[in-house]
C-alpha cells in the first residue's frame, strides 16, 4: 500500500509538472507574440525550444529516479535472502518439534523415533548452515548470486572457520586443494581483509577452468589464482586405520604447480577426492609444512570420516609440533597449528 501511495504521489507530481511545464511552453512564446517583441516564428521556435528543455528535464528526473531504484535491487535482495533462509530454518524447526509430539501416537516403538532423531539432526544441521550462510554474506559483502555450497562442495560453516583465520593472520598467501565454489568466497574473504592472494589447486582440467570462469565473473582474478595440477603417482605404505592394515593412496598432486608456493599463511586441504585412494589427503602436510610460516594454520575439512581423521593422527605423530583443535561443523572440521604459535 506504502508503494502505491508513494508511486500515486510522483504520478500526480509529474503530471503537476508537466502542465506547469505546458502553460510556460503556451503562454511565454503568446505573450511575446501578442506584445510584440518577437515575431510568430521566433515564438514558435522558442515555443519549441521550451518544450524540449521541458521533455529533457523529465527524462533526467525519470533516470535518477531509475538509478535510486536500481541501486536498491542489491540490499532488497539480500534482506529477502536473509528472510527466506531465517523462513525455511524455523519451518524445520517447527516440523521436528510437530514430530516430536506426535511420535508417540505411531505405530512401531523403534521407526518413529530414528525418523524423529534423522530430522531433528538434519533441521539442526540446516538451520545451522542457513546462519553460517547469512553471517558470511553479510560479513564479506559478496556479490548479489554466489555459487552454492553444501554437496560436494565446502558447507557454510567450514568457510565461516576459514574467514576467521583469515581476519585474524590476514595471510600473504592462502593454499587449497581443490578448488571451486569456496575459491570464490575465500577470495571475497582476502578481498576484505586488504590483502593476500589465493593459489587453488585442482587435478581436474576442465573443474579448474570453471573454477577460473567463477572468478572472472566476480571479478577476483587479481586475488584468487587456479592452477591446474594432474595426479601424479608418489610412494604407497601400508597404515593401520581402525584395527585394520590399508595401502594409501599412489597418488597426489604433480608438486611442480606447488613448487613456487612459499610463506604460506594458510593452507585449506579439501582435495583430492576420497574415490582416489585411502588417506588421499595425508601428503598435504609433508609437502607444504615445511613451506608455511610459523603462525600458519591447516584446515582439514571432511574430518568426520575415518580416512581424514587418520591422516590427522598421523600429521600428529610425525610432526609432533603440530597440535589440532575440532570445530564443530556440518563434516568435521580439524585446525591444525605449531604448539605456541
Amino acid at each position: 500500500m506504502r508503494a502505491v501511495l508513494r508511486r500515486r504521489s510522483f504520478l500526480l507530481a509529474a503530471a503537476a509538472a508537466a502542465a506547469a511545464a505546458v502553460a510556460v511552453v503556451v503562454a511565454a512564446p503568446t505573450a511575446l507574440a501578442v506584445l510584440g517583441p518577437a515575431s510568430p516564428g521566433e515564438a514558435l521556435l522558442l515555443a519549441a525550444t521550451f518544450l524540449l528543455g521541458a521533455l529533457v528535464a523529465a527524462l533526467g528526473l525519470t533516470v535518477l529516479r531509475l538509478q535510486r531504484a536500481v541501486a536498491g535491487v542489491p540490499a532488497a535482495l539480500d534482506r529477502h535472502t536473509r528472510l527466506v533462509t531465517e523462513a525455511l530454518g524455523r519451518d524445520r524447526l517447527e516440523i521436528t518439534r510437530s514430530l516430536d509430539s506426535v511420535s508417540h501416537r505411531l505405530p512401531g516403538p523403534s521407526f518413529p523415533r530414528q525418523l524423529r532423531e534423522i530430522v531433528t539432526a538434519q533441521g539442526r544441521d540446516d538451520y545451522e548452515q542457513q546462519v553460517a550462510w547469512t553471517e558470511l554474506r553479510e560479513w564479506l559483502d559478496t556479490a548479489p548470486f554466489m555459487p552454492s555450497l553444501r554437496g560436494w562442495a565446502a558447507s557454510p560453516d567450514v568457510l565461516r572457520t576459514l574467514v576467521r583465520h583469515i581476519d585474524r593472520l590476514r595471510p600473504e598467501l592462502v593454499v587449497e586443494l581443490g578448488s571451486g565454489a569456496s575459491s570464490i568466497w575465500i577470495g571475497y574473504a582476502l578481498r576484505r581483509a586488504g590483502h593476500g592472494r589465493l593459489v587453488a589447486i585442482d587435478h581436474d582440467a576442465a573443474y579448474a577452468e570453471l573454477t577460473r570462469e567463477m572468478v572472472a565473473a566476480h571479478g577476483l582474478g587479481d586475488v584468487v589464482e587456479v592452477r591446474h595440477a594432474p595426479l601424479a603417482e608418489i610412494k604407497a605404505t601400508e597404515v593401520e586405520v581402525g584395527g585394520e592394515v590399508v595401502r594409501t593412496a599412489g597418488l597426489w598432486y604433480d608438486p611442480e604447480p606447488l613448487a613456487d608456493l612459499e610463506g604460506i599463511g594458510l593452507v585449506f586441504v579439501d582435495g583430492p577426492p576420497k574415490p582416489t585412494g585411502r588417506l588421499v589427503r595425508y601428503p598435504a602436510v609433508p609437502v607444504l609444512l615445511p613451506r608455511c610460516r610459523e603462525d600458519a594454520v591447516i584446515v582439514l575439512d571432511d574430518a568426520d570420516r575415518v580416512d581424514e581423521r587418520a591422516a590427522g593422527d598421523r600429521w600428529l605423530t610425525e610432526y609432533p609440533e603440530l597440535r589440532r583443535t575440532e570445530e564443530p561443523t556440518e563434516k568435521g572440521t580439524h585446525v591444525f597449528s605449531r604448539r605456541g604459535a
